[in-house]
């Protein structure tokens, strides 16, 4: 032992001695300051071992491996002086509480030095756990989990005050449920942590995550009526909340996540979940509204859990060993609402930034199996389905402008634009223009736009949409984009997908025009309120580019492709737009 921390050692035992002597003196204000003191002594030793690990690294192996084994050994003796005393069959219980509020925090900060100094950490917390008083432990346990989450190893420093919460839920006598509201939320906020640290191993925090559901189980075993309800509750979402966790940790191999995923089923089949309600969303609502009556706050806890849910049905895509879905599959295929309403859950997946791009693919694979055999999606007066499926596609289209942007492979990205018309073309007939229109107004991609004004077109072409009137809505379509309500004409280049889109809309609708739906006076107002000031624009864009293609060959060439291409186009409109007037 180094001689430095042979100090500490004769200090932490002196300060565990002079505690209980205090209590014996009557003399409490010395007991808070001695806690005080002790605490700080093991916050200096915690930070000399820091500091020490610092040096380690500009030293040769030999050197620091030695000084390492110092830095373990030195911990060992003070955790285990500190165990030892409060295991002495004199320890006072004044004292022991005392000290409970202060040394969990404390003492978590080495555990993470080696699987000993873990040992020793767990085994402090666990004879506080069982000495005092279990509400009161559930706060000391809360409040040193939220201050670890500004640790540098919050993953080892989180272990024992962990393992002591799920001890601690079970040791509570009663009003659990309002217990657990607390305790709760803390433990997802520090396993999300967890999760987004670079070197985190998955098994590890999956096994702090089970270790807390078991706990809540077996609370949730032993009550009846409302409060056991809303205890399984919030265990069903709980679990949903560690899958969007577990999966987001996971850096390299996603198959690696299959044997941990299969130990939720039990637990999943307690709270009464099913695949199929899961990727409906109908468990998770289920859930939610059961403990409706709860604090916002205490809800923003679970904002993952529609990710969790859809990421339980692709696991068990991914593997059969977690669930067979096959059927579930069927399902969606036969009924419309229940497919949306699996659309609905499933574009978390593909919008989230934090999951593999394997979660992706697997998720726009699932997504394509279903809509390949839907049956077609007919208008029902019990669904909204304007609203509920432009809720839904709002949030998809973004989704899936990211991927198609950014996606690794070529093949994801095919996939998934495939997927996106499949889905559009599963909107009823009735409500597809609209549906579109709106998608349009509402994207921000000038990438998206024109890939929906896209859709548009190829809609028009099917006879199942000549029969509605979107014919009449093109031109406002259209002017959405060549002449924006915000102001302005379009910008170049930023915007050249779009306005490639909007005039190929353009020129579809007056060479099918079979319906004279764009008069004279429609025709007049185009010509001379966007197509002529678009010339002007296209025309001083192509002039400028070509002055800066001796600056910036390449850019300037790109640039003059995609405006030439719109000058062709917007001719061509023109011209059409110029023959029609005259035969007016």
């Amino acid at each position: 032992m180094s001689a430095a921390n042979v100090s500490y050692l004769h200090r932490v035992r002196e300060l565990l001695a002079g505690s209980l002597s205090s209590v014996e003196v009557g003399e409490s204000q010395d007991l808070e300051s001695l806690v005080a003191e002790l605490v700080s002594c093991l916050n200096s030793l915690s930070e000399n071992v820091a500091c020490n690990a610092s040096d380690d690294e500009h030293e040769n192996d030999a050197t620091s491996n030695a000084r390492d084994d110092d830095h373990e050994n030195d911990v060992i003796q003070v955790l285990d002086e500190t165990l030892k005393f409060l295991s002495s069959p004199q320890m006072d219980q004044d004292v022991m509480d005392a000290l409970s509020f202060e040394l969990p925090k404390a003492i978590s900060k080495f555990a993470g030095l080696s699987s000993r100094c873990l040992e020793l950490a767990e085994a402090i917390v666990d004879r506080f756990v069982e000495a005092c008083n279990p509400r009161d432990m559930l706060s000391v346990l809360c409040e040193a989990l939220d201050a670890a989450r500004v640790s540098l190893s919050l993953s080892s420093s989180s272990t024992p005050l962990l393992h002591g919460l799920s001890k601690v839920f079970i040791s509570v006598r009663r009003r659990h449920y309002e217990q657990l509201k607390v305790a709760v939320p803390i433990v997802l906020n520090v396993l999300k942590d967890m999760s987004l640290e670079p070197d985190i191993q998955p098994e590890g925090l999956f096994d702090k995550a089970l270790g807390i559901a078991v706990s809540i189980k077996d609370v949730a075993s032993k009550l009846e009526k409302e409060e056991g309800t809303n205890v399984r509750s919030l265990l069903g979402l709980y679990l949903m909340q560690i899958t969007a966790v577990l999966s987001v940790s996971i850096k390299d191999k996603v198959d690696s996540g299959v044997p941990l995923v299969m130990q939720l089923k039990p637990l999943l089949a307690y709270c009464g979940l099913t695949h199929l309600g899961l990727i409906t969303g109908n468990d998770p609502e289920r859930l939610l509204s059961t403990i409706s009556k709860d604090d916002d706050d205490f809800l923003n806890s679970f904002h993952d859990i529609n990710l969790g849910a859809s990421l339980l049905f692709i696991w068990a895509r991914i593997s059969p060993e977690v669930a067979d879905v096959a059927n579930d599959v069927d399902e969606l295929q036969s009924n419309p609402a229940k497919r949306w309403q699996a659309y609905g859950m499933l574009k978390h997946i593909v919008a989230s930034g934090d999951l593999l791009w394997e979660f992706k693919r697997r998720t726009i694979e699932v997504l394509l199996d279903i809509v390949k055999g839907a049956a077609p999606s007919q208008c029902n007066e019990e669904i909204d389905w304007f609203t509920s499926i432009l809720k839904c596609l709002v949030y998809f289209s973004q989704a899936v402008t990211l991927v198609i942007m950014y996606a690794p492979d070529a093949d994801l990205r095919k996939k998934t634009f495939e997927t996106l018309k499949r889905i559009i073309s599963d909107i009823p007939v009735s409500q597809r223009f609209d549906v579109l229109k709106a998608l349009v107004t509402n994207s921000q991609s000038s990438t998206m736009r024109g890939i929906l004004l896209d859709q548009v077109k190829n809609n028009m072409s099917t006879s199942s949409l000549q029969a509605t009137d979107c014919d009449a809505h093109v031109s406002e379509l259209v002017e959405l984009v060549l002449k924006p309500p915000h102001g302005g004409p379009p910008l170049f280049p930023d915007q050249s997908d779009e306005v490639l889109a909007a005039l190929n809309l353009y020129r579809f609708a007056l060479l099918n025009d079979g319906n004279g739906f764009l008069s004279k006076k429609t025709l007049e107002r185009d010509y001379k309120g966007w197509l002529l000031p678009l010339r002007t624009i296209v025309s001083g864009s192509i002039a400028e580019n070509q002055r800066e293609k001796d600056h910036d060959q390449e850019s300037s060439l790109e640039i003059l492709c995609i405006l030439n291409r719109i000058e062709s186009l917007l001719y061509w409109c023109i011209e059409l737009v110029e023959e029609r007037l005259k035969s007016h």
